[in-house]
């Protein structure tokens, strides 16, 4: 039995001001718009959410306002921390623990690359202090240390509270060996992977490209059934996206500089700026690309509000 359901995941990005204060009223409507046309399983601060650049003062604000909404849309809120800090990364969830929060996302710190003693005090530090919380594991490059399948499986023996993990990544023996080396743990795959990572079990969708939540659900039911025609033809437009976006915008910037283009689909007042240093795209580079986008794609593009 697996201990998550299998759904599709997605983030909420965090818009702001030309003053770099938190725009909640944008936020608020975005979660709303999302619950209402996507999906219920939603989280802040992954690495397109900029948990990675928020201070406290900015975390505790927009946590507070993303429980109220999703509680307010019947849906459980799940925080991702991420901290260089395993001290602090405690103390986040300590703080939404005691307003009521038991989801968790949890990277692992990227100062430097955790021994694999080290990965295992990481996960008895986290899960073990809080066994009435629910943890997903995020694994990606950026921690300079990826978890293997084999390692899911000895760490969900360990920490039952240890749901499931999200797993941005293409290689086939990888995510074949998460599905068959942890088959207790839910595990979330970007939408390349989850075609070809369903064809072996039961897994879900991480949401990359939120503005198209038809196909996106299409994709997730052809893989539960293993319909193979299905997802590789909603995989062929993907495919096609991801060439748009990176003729349109330039490659290797941070995950949000791409992602909030998908917000601002959805509302035009979505603004695209970042915490500093980094840098998101352009107007004139959004405008590209939706340009492209609807030559192409056209039923990719929703009609944001606030424009006709």
């Amino acid at each position: 039995m697996k201990r998550y359901p299998s759904c599709i995941m997605a983030t909420c990005c965090i818009p702001w001001d030309a003053a770099g204060q938190f725009a909640e009223a944008i936020f608020r409507r975005g979660v709303r718009t999302t619950l209402t046309h996507g999906t219920k399983h939603l989280y802040v601060f992954g690495t397109a959410g900029e948990g990675y650049a928020v201070t406290d003062r900015q975390f505790d604000q927009i946590v507070a306002a993303f429980a109220d909404e999703m509680r307010q849309g019947n849906a459980e809120p799940m925080v991702g921390v991420i901290s260089l800090s395993l001290g602090t990364i405690c103390e986040r969830i300590e703080r939404c623990r005691d307003i009521g929060m038991r989801q968790f996302q949890i990277s692992l710190p990227s100062w430097g690359a955790l021994a694999d003693h080290e990965l295992f005090n990481f996960f008895d530090t986290v899960c073990s202090r809080f066994p009435d919380c629910q943890f997903i594991h995020y694994n990606l490059p950026r921690t300079k240390r990826l978890v293997t399948g084999k390692e899911y499986g000895r760490l969900a023996e360990a920490h039952p509270n240890l749901v499931a993990t999200k797993n941005c990544g293409d290689s086939q023996s990888h995510l074949r060996s998460l599905i068959e080396d942890a088959p207790q743990l839910q595990h979330f795959l970007s939408e390349a992977g989850y075609v070809y990572g369903s064809l072996f079990g039961e897994c879900g969708i991480l949401a990359s490209f939120i503005m198209n939540w038809p196909k996106l659900k299409a994709l997730w039911e052809a893989g539960r059934r293993r319909d193979i025609d299905t997802m590789v033809s909603i995989q062929r437009e993907v495919d096609i996206v991801i060439q748009t976006l990176f003729e349109t915008v330039p490659d290797g910037r941070i995950d949000g500089s791409y992602d909030k283009l998908f917000e601002k689909m959805y509302d035009a007042e979505f603004p695209l700026r970042l915490l500093p240093p980094y840098v998101g795209s352009s107007d004139e580079e959004y405008q590209a690309f939706v340009r492209l986008l609807r030559e192409r794609l056209p039923e990719w593009v929703p009609v944001a509000e606030g424009t006709s």
